[in-house]
């Protein structure tokens, strides 16, 4: 009997340049295939290795920090099972969603995309909105009481698109999800009507839904290359309109390498010094929808976002202040809470040991930490924590022994500072879609793990 064998370079035996660290399923970048890839480490970082056996060999850039990465899987939160599912088990994950009962985790917040119209056409748009399709109310009912039916009592919902302020129905829409118990109702909008339109933003006041406003930077170049225009002084102007009728603000911020990743800290600034802004969502920029072509081993990725805001805040801000929320998987997203009250700007975990709490492998054998702070760090950091809102304040006034009488005070001083690393086709990982707690509810009464929807389904919302 004779064996074939494929020879080596060289006579001597060497080790690989790379850790093998975990097997896990992603998708080929080309055809959407499930393939099995490797999560490896070298030099430092963290990055994704797979083949398609169609197209070939790809390696895609995870973190830029081992350390980072490894440290965050111990915040890793058994998952909450939903009263309902809308799909069963066939043919296996991804294919299967909806959710179906191999789904790890509940809705913490729905997303609901009432349109594919927009007014702008930007660069990096994840859903390449530029079409003429809106929900008719009776459907966004229906999709509303999905979630009520999985959810029972739903924390909450945002609307989104598309740009959804174009909707000629929203207002009914936000009021719908209201009288349905959605605690909490997110608007998520480029800013365009807010700024332009007096008329809009009077009857917007009258239902105060909590504005997430895209806000990349305040250049005109950054504007350009992120949205296709220049944006800066209207993002700035919608800012002041929404203050002056007492929203809650969050900003959304798209934060891209060599673009705007040099005002990270200057945008954290103004929300700790806006007394109507009450947070910011760092988003490092994932290559789908729209924004396609990029080098996907030199990225931005979330600790490159915690680096640069230690390094642009002088320190207000550090790197450990950064907690991943341990309701999805931990490398998904990272958050902290900025304290602005009492003459002294300071943050949550360096006034109370956060990791104690959240970290879920040791905090089985620490006797001593109180349950009441365990449930209140809970409910900050996770993904239906709504900044500004009665529970944030709540939650936060229990952790640092405030008084009830200060509560009101309180949500005015507290700013939720996180990143969220969405997965496009390059680093989609099957095991963080698999306990994503953000979910794409859909007309026809699926509900889909937002990476699943974006890399996977998308374009089928308005069918």
């Amino acid at each position: 009997m004779s064996f074939s064998a494929v020879p080596v370079a060289g006579r001597r035996k060497k080790d690989r340049p790379e850790i093998f660290l975990e097997l896990t399923r992603s998708i080929c970048p080309v055809c959407r295939r499930v393939v099995d890839a490797d999560v490896l480490t070298r030099e430092n970082k963290v990055f994704m290795h797979k083949f398609c056996p169609e197209h070939g060999w790809f390696d895609s850039l995870l973190s830029s920090d081992l350390g980072y990465y490894r440290a965050g899987q111990r915040f890793n939160k058994p998952g909450t099972i939903p009263l309902s599912f809308a799909a069963q088990v066939e043919k296996g994950c991804p294919e299967d969603c909806g959710l179906c009962p191999e789904h790890k985790q509940h809705t913490c917040l729905g997303l609901i995309e009432i349109t594919d119209a927009c007014n702008l056409q930007c660069p990096t748009c994840l859903a390449g909105s530029g079409g003429k399709n809106f929900l008719s109310l009776e459907q966004v009912k229906k999709m509303l009481e999905l979630l009520v039916v999985c959810e029972g009592s739903p924390e909450v919902v945002q609307i989104s698109g598309g740009e959804p302020t174009l909707h000629p129905q929203l207002f009914e829409i936000i009021t719908a999800a209201r009288d349905m118990g959605i605690k909490s109702v997110q608007l998520n909008t480029n800013g365009v009507r807010i700024a332009e339109d007096d008329a809009f933003l009077e009857e917007l006041a009258r239902l105060k839904p909590s504005i997430y406003l895209q806000f990349d930077g305040f250049t005109p170049e950054v504007y350009r290359r992120l949205r296709g225009t220049d944006l800066a002084d209207l993002k700035l102007k919608a800012i002041d309109r929404l203050a002056g009728h007492g929203f809650n603000i969050v900003l959304a911020a798209t934060v891209a390498k060599g673009v705007n990743d040099d005002q990270a800290g200057r945008i954290a600034e103004l929300a700790v010094n806006h007394k109507n802004v009450r947070g910011v969502m760092f988003q490092p920029v994932a290559y789908t929808g729209r924004h396609s072509g990029c080098d996907p081993m030199n990225r931005t990725t979330l600790p490159d976002v915690a680096a640069a805001l230690e390094k642009q805040t002088g320190g207000l801000l550090v790197k450990e202040d950064f907690i991943p929320i341990p309701c999805p998987y931990p490398t998904c997203f990272s958050v902290t809470y900025v304290y602005r009250g009492g003459g002294e700007i300071t943050t949550l975990p360096r006034l109370v040991n956060v990791e104690d709490y959240l970290d879920y492998f040791k905090n089985r054998f620490i006797t001593d930490l109180s349950p009441l702070t365990r449930e209140a760090l809970e409910g900050l950091w996770s993904a239906c924590a709504t900044p500004g809102s009665e529970e944030v304040g709540s939650n936060f006034a229990c952790c640092c022994g405030f008084s009830p009488e200060s509560l009101k005070e309180l949500e005015q001083d507290i700013i939720m500072i996180g990143i969220h690393a969405l997965m496009d086709a390059h680093t989609f990982d099957l095991k963080r879609a698999r306990k994503c707690c953000i979910h794409q509810v859909l007309p026809e009464g699926k509900m889909v793990p937002l990476c699943v929807y974006n890399n996977l389904r998308r374009g089928c919302a308005h069918g």
